[in-house]
């Protein structure tokens, strides 16, 4: 909860006075039932029509009053509620776009999706009820408590005697609520992610007719989660009535007390009457209190899961250029016996060694699972290296900033996304590039003539993830993007697959004649996307198996030449 009230800090000012507002209005609402009991005690017994309209109309001004204190105290906590949590959602987003690869990873893409929303929802529900009941409600109890002990003090003790037995009730049950509401998110968690899958891959199930095994599968996450929010909400519905009950238990010990204290003389029929207005006040009062508890249960644990995101340390930092020095050297890139793992266990990549010189170009080959993607991950940092170093014109890429990496490197990833607007929009992706530079980028990447098809051309819309074009009319605009700013490295994992091979190989003169001074890899799995590299490095369980040029390949890895001759028999088209 520190992380709740250190983004309410700013809003302290205007929580103040719309808490003060709502105290007035509570108190002046506090007032009425003491008005209705002098009326009745006082005023009627004078028969005077002009004093009963008097305080009638008294009554009516209170209750007004105290009705718009309430709407502008509620209007204020709603905005104070809206804007604080909109900033937890923009800081959460935003440290979520700062999560390294490996955090990312631990955390889940759906786990941390719901914690932006339904966890950031939740939070947001508490912050709004504390503002309009969390003062309101201790106001009605603590005063009408008081007010009954003056007007009826025996009686009062009968219905406070009950209220410790309350509160000890609700707060254990309280302590359940917060382990068992945290379960519940971990179970949004898994039906989000599959939920995820089921649209990212829905023709894929149709196609395979899986829908029904999708069907069971998602089934399978529901009724756990339902399960969850079963188990929770009998633990925290427990609340409600077993507080109505003592309650109502308390009441009918005032009412049969209050009767016979009637008939001795001890007290009035317009006492219990005020007093039981006073007791319906602090049941309703009570009422709040419950349910604050039981939204503190769901805010304590979304608040754990939100405070577990936005204060995970950074763990690829910068490091120091005298830990580790520049290399004088002519190479652009040089990986120096960069060893790698995802869990610590089994190297996924293992002392692997080659340079590139500016210029150059470097082809990544190798079987899949053979560590080709990740040996770009490392390029891209975003992973750190277990040991060994990579170089950037002779400078570690550890001692490098995001703003000094990334603006030299276009990328285009094996699992790359186009989202849902136009191509040009695409292409540009809301970096300073022209239109004159969109279309040149497109022109290299074999892109501009399907484009000049569509009847709006660059401002054809597209769908989220591009499912409104081919998959090589797609690999084409990610290329263009990577290219639209002339990066000083062209990283193409994977990024002609879908291409045919004369399309292939016009894109990859293309590339050799406009970016001469650009250093390329190249990851593929067609050895005519990587032949005319100045370097091939083949891959196979993390491991160089070979490394040099397409023809001494051929001749010294065996591998290699295997996956040559399988491809149309060592023949390319050109």
């Amino acid at each position: 909860m520190k992380t709740v009230l250190k983004y309410l800090k700013p809003f302290a000012g205007r929580m103040s006075v719309g808490l003060s507002i709502k105290i007035f209005g509570t108190i002046i609402e506090l007032v009425l039932p003491y008005i209705l009991s002098h009326i009745l005690k006082n005023v009627v017994q004078r028969e005077s029509i002009a004093q009963i309209i008097y305080w009638g109309i008294l009554m009516v001004a209170c209750s007004l009053t105290a009705c718009i204190c309430n709407i502008v105290a509620n209007r204020m906590a709603a905005r104070v509620s809206r804007n604080f949590s909109e900033n937890v959602r923009r800081d959460l987003f935003a440290k979520t776009m700062r999560l390294s690869a490996r955090q990312t990873d631990n955390f889940t893409i759906p786990s941390l999706e719901s914690r932006i929303t339904t966890d950031t929802y939740n939070v947001h529900n508490f912050v709004g009820m504390m503002q309009r009941m969390g003062v309101r409600a201790p106001i009605l109890l603590i005063g009408g408590i008081l007010i009954t002990m003056i007007m009826d003090s025996f009686l009062a003790l009968v219905m406070v005697a009950v209220l410790p037995i309350i509160f000890v009730t609700v707060y254990l049950i309280s302590r359940r609520g917060v382990p068992l509401y945290t379960k519940v998110q971990g179970s949004v968690d898994r039906m989000v992610r599959v939920v995820r899958e089921d649209s990212q891959g829905i023709r894929v199930i149709k196609a395979l007719s899986k829908t029904e095994y999708e069907h069971r599968r998602y089934d399978k996450v529901n009724a756990n989660l339902s399960k969850d929010e079963k188990r929770a909400g009998i633990v925290m519905g427990s609340v409600n009535p077993i507080m109505s009950f003592l309650m109502n238990a308390g009441i009918v010990a005032v009412i049969a007390l209050s009767a016979s204290r009637v008939a001795d003389g001890s007290s009035d029929p317009e006492t219990v009457v005020a007093f039981m207005q006073y007791f319906t006040i602090i049941s309703m009062a009570m009422m709040s209190v419950t349910r604050i508890f039981v939204m503190y249960t769901k805010c304590a644990a979304s608040a754990k899961r939100i405070s577990e995101v936005l204060d995970t340390p950074e763990d690829l930092t910068v490091k120091d250029r005298s830990e580790y020095p520049d290399v004088d050297t002519d190479y652009h890139i040089i990986f120096d016996g960069v060893t790698f793992s995802y869990n610590g266990k089994r190297n996924d990549l293992d002392n692997i060694c080659f340079s590139i010189k500016k210029g150059g170009s470097l082809g990544v080959i190798g079987a899949t699972g053979s560590g080709k993607s990740t040996l770009i991950k490392l390029l891209l940092r975003f992973y750190d290296v277990a040991s060994g170093k990579i170089l950037i014109n002779g400078r570690d890429i550890r001692t490098m900033t995001e703003t000094e990496i990334y603006p030299m490197i276009g990328t285009v990833m094996q699992q790359d996304f186009l989202f849902g607007g136009s191509i040009e929009e695409n292409i540009r992706f809301g970096r300073d590039v022209t239109h004159e530079e969109v279309v040149s980028a497109a022109k290299i990447a074999q892109a501009d003539e399907f484009i000049s098809c569509f009847p709006d051309g660059y401002d054809h819309p597209l769908s989220q993830k591009g499912t409104n074009i081919s998959g090589g009319q797609k690999q084409r605009i990610l290329i263009a993007r990577a290219i639209a700013q002339k990066p000083e490295i062209l990283i193409l994992d994977d990024s002609s697959s879908a291409l045919d091979y004369k399309t292939d190989a016009n894109l990859r003169r293309a590339l050799s004649e406009n970016f001469s001074e650009t250093t390329v890899v190249t990851v593929a799995q067609r050895v005519s996307s990587v032949k005319n590299c100045d370097t091939i490095i083949v891959l196979d369980e993390g491991k160089v198996i070979g490394i040099g040029k397409h023809e001494e390949l051929l001749e010294s890895c065996c591998e290699y030449r295997e996956i040559s001759d399988s491809q149309m028999g060592g023949a390319f088209v050109e």
